[in-house]
């Protein structure tokens, strides 16, 4: 599997910084944004990169240094992005049943924002009328994504305003003048298939007569990255070039500038991640060699929740000859990162490292089992540095009430 960080970067970061530990490396993430902008139109396409990912604020600014825009999943990721100095109008907010409260919030930070319900959309029409451009997220009825829980634009999703209620969508935007100037689709997540995001487009064909206002065309994320060896991720070349003909296409059929948006969020920082640990145990059951190590489902859910495969590697002892594991976590529940993995030979105090682990890692963890939380670093110009520190016992009390005696 190739690193962008080395061995010894990673074993080093262990031993200063301690295990488990998140790793980032900071180029990494920059040459994600080059290559998108490499293969896109800089006329009519912007990238948001989607912070739920990964919301550490130096990572943000990574992001804001590279020249990228940011899109958020609530007021807060937003507050976030202000916080790391990115300017209103490169953030992006998209709303998903949330109250009417956190939209206006959202309008009153002078941020881009999309609505995903009629019933939203109805009270910002009451509240603002025309006075602010705003976005629809609209549920296009495409099943794409690498399985049901990352799949968004199904028929039976809770995501964005089904396309089956256009009437009653252009209904209120006519009742109360509303300024849509952005349509937005969401299909799912690792989509590997370039026609589902021409899908996409053809569902805006279909749409654009009903909004003479837009002109954003927000074809959403998903992107897939590669995470077995020799995996393949989405085609970026042919993506860009597919949806700069598409653009090009609509523009004139509709005689006015789109824009097209996109927001990657593992594309931009999952390669990027690694997750350091420890081998506590080994023990043996019947043919199954056991490789118990210092974490758990708390840190890393994605193999537990969403079946995700995450490559290992041994970086003690890397050109050891390889046996078959089952990596196993500390908590008190199944929770096991890989079955039947060959992995060079493991000895107990060696350091694992998981790979893809920048995207969905650290921001799903959780002090479950009252385990720490781990402590995050970034590489950057071949230096590490500590961008938040480990748990402590006074971290899991600091929220509770003192016990009245």
């Amino acid at each position: 599997m190739k690193s962008s960080l080395s061995y010894e970067q990673l074993r080093a970061a262990a031993n200063e910084y301690g295990t488990p530990l998140y790793v980032y490396h900071a180029e990494k993430i920059v040459s994600q944004y080059q290559n998108l902008l490499s293969h896109f139109s800089s006329n009519n396409t912007r990238f948001f990169y989607a912070s739920k990912a990964l919301t550490n604020i130096h990572i943000l600014d990574v992001v804001k240094r590279s020249g990228c825009n940011v899109d958020c999943s609530s007021i807060n990721e937003a507050k976030l992005a202000l916080h790391v100095g990115f300017e209103p109008k490169n953030i992006l907010y998209t709303s998903n049943s949330v109250s009417f409260e956190e939209i206006y919030e959202a309008v009153s930070l002078g941020i881009h924002v999309n609505i995903d319900s009629l019933s939203n959309l109805e009270k910002f029409g009451e509240k603002f009328g025309n006075r602010y451009p705003v976005g629809v997220r609209v549920r296009p009825n495409i099943m794409a994504g690498g399985n049901l829980k990352i799949s968004t634009g199904h028929d039976k999703s809770k995501f964005g305003i089904p396309v089956t209620q256009l009437n009653e969508l252009i209904e209120i935007q006519e009742k109360y003048n509303i300024n849509i100037a952005t349509l937005h689709i969401h299909t799912g997540s690792e989509i590997k298939d370039v026609a589902v995001f021409l899908q996409s487009a053809e569902v805006f064909d279909t749409l654009l007569a009903s909004f003479p206002t837009v002109n954003v065309l927000d074809f959403g994320g998903g992107f897939k990255v590669p995470y077995q060896p020799n995996e393949k991720g989405t085609d970026i070349a042919l993506l860009g070039a597919e949806v700069n003909k598409a653009m090009m296409r609509l523009s004139e059929k509709y005689g006015r500038k789109l824009m097209a948006w996109f927001e990657p969020g593992k594309y931009m920082v999952s390669e990027c991640g690694y997750f350091v640990t420890t081998v506590n145990v080994l023990k043996q059951s019947g043919d199954i060699h056991f490789a118990g190590i210092n974490t758990g489902l708390n840190h890393l859910i994605r193999p537990m929740f969403y079946d995700s495969y995450h490559h290992i590697d041994n970086i003690s002892n890397p050109t050891a000859s390889p046996q078959r594991y089952a990596v196993v976590g500390n908590i008190c529940e199944t929770d096991t990162f890989a079955w039947d993995r060959e992995i060079p030979t493991i000895q107990e105090g060696d350091f694992l490292v998981f790979y893809n682990a920048g995207a969905y890692g650290y921001e799903m963890a959780s002090n479950y089992n009252a385990r720490f939380k781990p402590a995050q670093v970034l590489f950057e110009d071949g230096i590490s540095k500590l961008i938040s520190r480990r748990d402590t016992f006074e971290d899991l009390l600091s929220l509770q009430l003192p016990l009245h005696k």
